[in-house]
């Protein structure tokens, strides 16, 4: 890839699901972080994993620019990033069986009561999520925060075909910057996997 292409994908509408085809050159397992970040992990993991696609959805320009101008750089073919809403991207943009993996690593924990309804990972997030993967597919969560991670356990647990499995080794050892700096401060951070056991058909709906 010449440096200069930009990863960041402009889709032609916002309202209708993405045509993943047309997102990448190559058809590949799909794996979509959802709020990239400084881009860290997703930088680390496409550049280990040449046999997935991954999308990294972000809302702030800056830090999206930043994980396109550092990706180019790395020639990740495999590396695609839409500037939007995560919750948005989740609900409208990625179509029913489409994902293998979501990762959602430590989201706005919003600790103030009366701002829990904004936090992403809540009962609707966990249907869509159950919606969107392919059967067999997982979901991969981080946060430092003790109370959002119980309500996060909570909301999976609601979904009857999420089961709670183990996170890989491998996807343990890929190191965040923010979970970095929790570990030199010696803030706990707290991990879960669930994997989707149903097939679309009997999946739940998007209404």
């Amino acid at each position: 890839m010449n440096l200069g292409s930009s990863l960041i994908h402009r889709p032609e509408s916002y309202v209708v699901p993405l045509d993943l085809q047309q997102v990448f050159p190559e058809p590949r397992p799909l794996e979509v972080e959802l709020g990239s970040g400084d881009g860290s992990f997703l930088l680390d993991y496409a550049r280990s994993h040449a046999n997935c696609n991954f999308l990294g959805v972000e809302r702030l320009l800056g830090r999206l620019r930043k994980l396109d101008r550092k990706g180019q750089q790395a020639g990740l073919t495999n590396l695609r990033l839409l500037r939007i809403e995560a919750g948005y991207c989740l609900a409208y943009l990625l179509p029913p069986a489409s994902v293998h993996a979501f990762h959602v690593y430590f989201p706005d924990p919003w600790p103030k009561r009366r701002h829990h309804r904004r936090r992403l990972v809540n009962d609707r997030f966990m249907e869509l999520v159950c919606r969107v993967l392919v059967q067999g597919g997982r979901i991969y969560l981080r946060t430092d925060d003790a109370d959002y991670f119980a309500c996060m356990s909570i909301a999976a647990r609601r979904i009857p075909a999420l089961r709670p499995v183990d996170t890989p080794p491998e996807l343990s050892a890929v190191i965040t910057d923010f979970e970095s700096d929790f570990m030199a401060r010696q803030i706990p951070v707290h991990r879960a996997a669930y994997e989707n056991t149903n097939s679309t058909a009997s999946g739940v709906a998007a209404n």
